[in-house]
């Protein structure tokens, strides 16, 4: 085995990002804060050149140093800083000791016995750099005739008006984490957690420790989080895990509780999406802190609908005809791409599906905003295959399957995103974290062309956007000595900073409002808008895959059963029967009923 995220994992339905060593990165590759650096390094370069003032710019030199450091992960040590100065090292140290003594760096030990430290800088100096950026803006912009209130000015640098609140670059722990080893994160193989690998330098320097990261796609994720629990120690400190397993996990005490740990810090859980919060936890404890919130959406072309005269899908009825129209294998055009691969991904599909036509998966009550899963219990649990919503979903798959790409049958996660994002199809059901495929690659032919809408509804469905996306976790054979340094490291690792520092390095979902009204991060792409609109209007829904014990066994049964039906194998009514025989015996099996 080889640390890092880019480790290479042979059975792979979600794509390359379990073996990618970068993600593509986002049209802003680095903050505006970054340039604004770049430029007060040049403004002193011409300021000492002509006004030969050398000598009363060096403390400059050392901040501009140090912040450029952190932006990259670089170590900064008293001597390379000293270097940096172009001063005697005597009268550098002395210019240390006194930004030091003005609370703007950090000194932390490198080793336990403290005899080297590395250089970082405060979160004051942070806010003071952030500060003298928009300062300096306001005060360029009238030089150059540019209004400094206009969108043109507030833009030079930062890309925002200093009325909207910008979230800063993380700072430094005030003192590096001990752990032994490092810090330990099986991850989840998508763009998110790519990201934290592409930063895997800051976030090693903001931890002060290494960073030994696993990525895993989605059903092999699983297999490694049950493997690990059957440990007497946990050789993970932090594991990612899908929302719909919650309540498995918990409920197997595979995981860690946080409550005590939460209430004791105040640790402030009202920023996060409120089906993101609900979804990590089970039977009123939390047990996630969620990293990512992703929506399924339907992805459509609007120039290719502008062409055609079409007008965007809400209802089933609406997509098929729609999907029939814009097909035209010919020219290797091809209606919509979903999810129809064998097991999980088509039990994703077939679970959502069902929700359009107004049923959930398991027989959950009728609650706020659609259907209770935390408090269902008994018969509530006992899955629908036998519904009318279920001969629906399949009858609606067998439709637009006339109407897919000729490698449906083995299209998953990546493939339906991919075939998108290429141009392939005209349509596809999507996750959003999979969105940079084509919002952020000028290349692909549905970039500044995708339009987003919630799953088109069937008869008795009503409009909501299935949630999915990942939570962070402790597992609770954790060794003992480990578990405040990692409940550190998970608070920080989903802190509203690093959630911004991963989408302006590839990724486009979070799973905190603050983050999405960031005005760096709505800039990047419509996306962020619409998915923090779908949050606050309660359209974002968990009912179609709940957290409770045993959904994720009954969705691999229907993924497996249904194939059957779409590789024209068995009928509806067959695979349904077998599908709910099946399922009822892992429900009883599990206590429900």
């Amino acid at each position: 085995m080889r640390d890092g995220l880019a480790e290479i994992n042979e059975a792979n339905p979600e794509g390359p990002y379990d073996k990618l060593s970068q993600m593509p990165s986002s049209k802003i590759s680095n903050t505006e804060f970054a340039r604004f650096i770049d430029f007060i390094e040049k403004f002193e370069d011409e300021t000492e050149g002509t006004l030969s003032m050398a000598l009363g710019y060096r403390e400059m030199r050392m901040l501009l140093h140090v912040m450029r450091n952190h932006l990259a992960g670089r170590l900064t040590t008293p001597t390379s800083l000293a270097d940096a100065s172009g001063l005697t090292y005597g009268t550098a140290k002395r210019g240390i000791n006194s930004i030091m003594q003005r609370g703007l760096l950090i000194s932390r030990p490198r080793t336990k016995s403290g005899k080297t430290v590395s250089l970082h800088p405060s979160s004051q100096m942070i806010q003071e750099w952030e500060s003298y950026a928009e300062r300096i803006k306001g005060l360029l912009g009238p030089l150059f005739g540019i209004d400094p209130s206009s969108e043109t000015a507030s833009k030079i640098f930062l890309g925002a008006s200093s009325s909207e609140r910008v979230i800063s670059t993380p700072a430094v722990l005030s003192a590096r984490l001990e752990l032994k080893g490092g810090l330990r994160v099986l991850a989840h193989a998508d763009p998110t957690f790519m990201a934290m690998h592409n930063l895997k330098r800051q976030l090693e320097s903001i931890f002060g420790l290494e960073i030994r990261n696993k990525a895993r796609s989605i059903d092999n994720l699983l297999d490694e989080i049950l493997d690990n629990a059957r440990l007497a120690k946990s050789r993970y400190d932090v594991v990612a895990c899908d929302l719909p397993w919650f309540g498995e996990l918990a409920a197997r005490g595979i995981l860690m509780p946080l409550d005590t740990l939460i209430k004791r810090d105040n640790y402030d859980l009202s920023d996060f999406h409120p089906m993101a919060i609900q979804s990590s936890g089970y039977t009123g404890s939390q047990y996630g802190i969620p990293v990512q919130t992703t929506p399924e959406l339907l992805c459509y072309r609007q120039d290719v609908f502008e062409t055609a005269q079409l007008t965007p899908p809400t209802t089933t009825e609406a997509l098929v005809k729609v999907a029939r129209q814009l097909h035209d294998p010919a020219k290797g055009r091809y209606g919509i791409a979903w999810n129809a691969a064998r097991g999980t991904p088509l039990g994703h599909t077939f679970s959502f599906l069902m929700a359009k036509f107004g049923q959930p998966l398991l027989n959950l009550p009728n609650g706020k905003g659609g259907y209770d899963f935390q408090q269902a219990a008994g018969e509530q649990l006992r899955p629908m295959f036998q519904s009318d919503a279920a001969y629906r979903a399949c009858e609606y798959m067998l439709d637009i399957l006339k109407y897919s790409p000729p490698n449906i049958l083995s299209m998953s996660w990546y493939e339906r995103a991919q075939s998108y994002a290429s141009g392939e199809a005209c349509m596809a059901y999507c996750y959003t974290l999979l969105a940079p495929l084509f919002e952020l690659d000028r290349h692909s032919p549905a970039y500044g062309n995708t339009g987003y809408l919630p799953h088109p509804v069937g008869n008795h469905g009503r409009a909501i956007t299935p949630i999915g996306g990942y939570a962070l976790a402790i597992p609770s054979n954790l060794a003992p000595e480990r578990v405040e340094a990692v409940w550190t490291a998970l608070r920080h690792l989903t802190s509203a900073n690093m959630s911004k520092l991963y989408i302006m390095n590839g990724s486009l979902v979070t799973p905190r409002f603050s983050v999405s009204q960031d005005p760096e991060v709505s800039a990047l792409s419509p996306l962020i808008k619409i998915v923090d609109d779908m949050a606050k209007k309660d359209i974002l829904q968990a009912w179609p895959r709940p957290p409770v014990p045993g959904v994720t066994e009954v969705i691999s049964i229907a993924g497996n059963e249904i194939f059957e039906v779409l590789d024209g194998r068995r009928s509806i009514k067959k695979a349904l029967s077998i599908a709910q025989e099946r399922a009822d015996k892992v429900m009883r099996e599990k206590g429900h009923y």
